[in-house]
């Protein structure tokens, strides 16, 4: 097995990519409140870097306030509207509408009495798949789970939700453990 001595490569050279990835990034996490905000988080990220994302995550918690579900839900037209003139958050109309359908869908699991935690972790059997890569070039895109996770979110009424987008949800949360062999931090995602 190779020493644990180097940080995966993705998050070299930034400060925020480094705490991100040493504090957060593969921790499991069953919070419902922290996997609902990564949840939309990872969705506005889709198709850019996670770290443009993650320069305006502080962007995002004013915006959508502080990832609160119930506020989130009743966001008219018009706060839509404004949002998508709001320069610290990324503008794209099809990203801010889904924050508020997210948001509605998630509540929609809470009134049925299914908390997001058990609902996302029951595609890892509620315990993080422990993976043993030699290189983040060997970690793919998606899988089965993350396939099964994007098909019932979409159920559930969420969008922005795709497979892709899922397994980066489930890297994040700590539904798998994707770092490899050789970073110190997968020994601690353990």
């Amino acid at each position: 097995m190779p020493k644990a001595t180097q940080k995966c490569d993705w998050c070299l050279g930034d400060s925020l990519y480094e705490a991100y990835h040493d504090d957060e990034w593969g921790t499991p996490c069953r919070d419902d409140e922290k996997l609902f905000e990564m949840l939309i988080l990872e969705g506005a990220q889709a198709g850019l870097s996670w770290i443009t994302v993650l320069r305006k995550r502080e962007n995002y918690r004013k915006a959508y306030a502080g990832f609160n579900p119930e506020k989130m839900a009743k966001f008219s037209d018009t706060k839509l509207l404004k949002l998508r003139e709001d320069a610290s958050i990324i503008r794209n109309r099809l990203k801010i509408e889904s924050a508020r359908r997210n948001a509605q869908a998630y509540l929609k699991l809470k009134r049925e009495g299914t908390s997001l935690s058990d609902f996302l972790w029951q595609f890892v059997d509620g315990k993080p798949i422990q993976n043993n890569f030699k290189s983040i070039g060997d970690v793919p895109a998606s899988t089965e789970q993350s396939d099964a996770m994007s098909k019932a979110l979409k159920k559930a009424g969420f969008n922005f939700v795709g497979s892709t987008i899922c397994y980066a949800l489930m890297q994040a949360c700590g539904m798998v453990n994707d770092h490899p062999l050789s970073c110190p931090r997968h020994k601690d995602c353990q």
